[in-house]
């Protein structure tokens, strides 16, 4: 027999005992991980797209006790989704914001749930969108402290990215490789880092409309595990932001056929087509970026740390403003148009389509 879902909680407790439902989470904070764990009742975390990747976070993020979540995706379930984590065949049919607001309030009740059912891209809906990133925190009237996006399209990441441009709204992308054996994440605050423009898929780069990608007849693969493996690495990354604690990762890819996991740190293009981005980097500019170092607060800039990675295993040079190579900062893991240069082949600055014949033989 199925009991009915607890009754709501007004403060976490470190208390341990088995009608604790924190008791394992404040155990970090015992033990030191975290500061203070009880601050995720104070954060808002905004999701778009609900599908493989982004349920999952939801669900993660739910059972962590996040303060709000706001959740966007304008699809339905269908029994085409069953080979994914978190909906059930009792769910196909309805809205996947409708189906998931109502299991994420039944595992806790604690979390303040926001659903809206439409398109992100479209005209209508885009300044609603852009409000609730700039009033959508747990006040109603303070931004949200982070977005996800976890869709399965470039016009989407793009409307993501211009809003949070122009709210000033740091977010995390991710993504699955259409054969389902790879995925990424990625941290982007306006004018720290690289945006969604500064370095865009080479598809993206070339104008080219994603729909005459799509072959006929074929259905991309989908596997549980890799949409759980990038999810987690999501929703862990999103937490080391949330409540201070670890390093960030700014890029990370994920092969499952090698268990490889590349890492590496995009910096803003200078010359980006996103006047909003621009305009972030002249805020910042002059700051510092010893962001990249997860011990000094992302979030106020410090001075100092130098690179994450001082090695370079590909022998990738990436141009800096004036000329100074960034050594171990490969910004072209998604077929970047940044400028960039092999080794012995200086003053030559590579094409899109001599990035994307390189990158492939690194990936075969």
């Amino acid at each position: 027999m199925i009991r009915p879902g607890r009754v709501k909680i007004d403060h976490m407790s470190a208390e341990v005992t088995d009608s604790n439902p924190y008791s394992r989470l404040m155990a970090l904070k015992r033990m030191g991980v975290v500061k203070e764990y009880e601050r995720i009742r104070e954060v808002s975390v905004l999701i778009v797209g609900l599908g493989g990747v982004g349920s999952v976070a939801a669900e993660m993020l739910t059972r962590c006790g996040i303060g709000k979540l706001l959740l966007f995706d304008y699809d339905v379930v269908e029994l085409a989704n069953m080979n994914r984590l978190f909906f059930r065949p009792e769910h196909a049919g309805l809205r996947k914001t409708e189906a998931a607001t109502a299991t994420l309030e039944s595992i806790n009740p604690d979390v303040c749930l926001e659903g809206h059912p439409y398109d992100v891209t479209s005209v209508p809906h885009f300044e609603h969108f852009l409000d609730r990133l700039r009033r959508g925190g747990p006040d109603g009237r303070s931004p949200v402290h982070l977005v996800l996006s976890c869709v399965d399209n470039y016009a989407a990441r793009t409307a993501i990215n211009q809003a949070c441009n122009e709210a000033d709204v740091a977010w995390m992308e991710s993504g699955v490789s259409e054969d389902a054996v790879s995925g990424h994440i990625q941290t982007l605050f306006p004018g720290r880092t690289a945006c969604f423009e500064c370095l865009p898929p080479l598809l993206v780069a070339s104008g080219v409309e994603e729909s005459t990608l799509r072959r006929e007849g074929v259905c991309a693969a989908s596997l549980p595990t890799t949409m759980g493996i990038v999810a987690g690495l999501l929703v862990q990354n999103a937490l080391k932001y949330l409540l201070d604690f670890g390093d960030l990762s700014y890029y990370l890819g994920y092969s499952a056929l090698t268990d490889h996991f590349p890492r590496h740190t995009l910096w803003p293009n200078p010359d980006c087509g996103n006047i909003w981005c621009r305009r972030r980097q002249e805020t910042w500019r002059g700051k510092g970026r010893a962001w990249q170092r997860r011990e000094t607060d992302c979030r106020e800039m410090g001075e100092g740390a130098g690179p994450v990675h001082g090695t370079n295993e590909w022998g990738i040079e990436v141009i800096g403003r004036e000329g100074v190579d960034v050594e171990g900062e490969v910004g072209v893991e998604r077929g970047s148009a940044a400028s960039v240069q092999q080794s012995g082949k200086e003053g030559t600055e590579a094409s899109l389509e001599e990035l994307a014949a390189e990158l492939s033989q690194l990936q075969s």
